[in-house]
């Protein structure tokens, strides 16, 4: 399988405090990648380092062989077109509405008329499920709605990589179920994904590999069954739910 993202031997401190010590991974092209590990293992400084917001120590991060680990503000730019990050908050702009949230995007990186950009979010509004709030502003929308629209907004540019901060985090089963929906298809639109969480449950339904940091490294790697299949007591403590995660 083609490798379109890889970690190699990346390092990071924060104010003397060692969050990654050596952590490599690569991300398959089609394929969801689970990124597991315990509160404080830096599994969304991972997400924010691919894209730039964080600058590693050493180490190199390569997308399709090029390295974008040292990579200046300006082409950064045109790389977050290709990989981009579903925030766990949602990140929506409050002083405009759910439309424009969604639109900007288009207006930013694209030449589309407004009756093309207006057809384009309405279709991305619908595969979240959010059509009818389309006018709305984000504080009149609920937590779980709004993460919905981040959503939308991080599919708008169809990117080959999609990156879900805790997507589902504080959400009820059914609201759950949505993301997970909305992630296969985005899936099934093109997008690969590494997906950070600490819903176990919900990773086992989505994902087709899984990482888990421990220690500032990768502990494990592998799939679902041989997550199952390890008789390592910190897995099986990982999916019992007796190791906090």
């Amino acid at each position: 399988m083609e490798k379109i993202l890889e970690l190699k031997h990346v390092a990071k401190t924060f104010d003397h405090r060692v969050v990654h010590k050596d952590v490599s991974f690569h991300l398959h092209r089609g394929e969801i990648l689970g990124l597991l590990g315990n509160s404080g293992t830096g599994k969304s400084v991972i997400l924010r380092s691919i894209i730039g917001l964080e600058v590693i120590d050493s180490g190199e991060i390569l997308y399709h062989g090029n390295r974008i680990d040292q990579l200046p503000e300006k082409k950064l730019f045109s790389v977050r077109k290709s990989i981009s990050y579903a925030f766990q908050s949602g990140a929506l702009f409050d002083s405009i509405s759910v439309f424009e949230n969604v639109a900007y995007p288009f207006f930013e990186h694209t030449k589309l008329k407004e009756p093309e950009i207006e057809k384009k979010v309405m279709e991305i509004l619908r595969i979240v499920k959010m059509e009818e709030a389309w006018d709305k502003m984000p504080s009149e929308i609920s937590g779980g709605m709004q993460k919905r629209v981040g959503l939308a907004r991080s599919m708008a540019l169809e990117p080959e990589i999609l990156l879900y901060d805790e997507p589902t985090a504080g959400l009820d089963p059914v609201n759950v179920e949505m993301v997970l929906d909305v992630m296969r298809v985005a899936k099934a639109r093109g997008s690969s994904g590494i997906f950070v969480t600490h819903d176990i449950p919900a990773a086992s339904k989505i994902c087709d590999r899984f990482i888990i940091i421990k220690d500032g490294r990768v502990a494990f790697e592998g799939t679902w069954q041989n997550m199952e299949d390890s008789t390592d007591p910190f897995i099986q403590s990982f999916l019992t739910g007796s190791e906090k995660v």
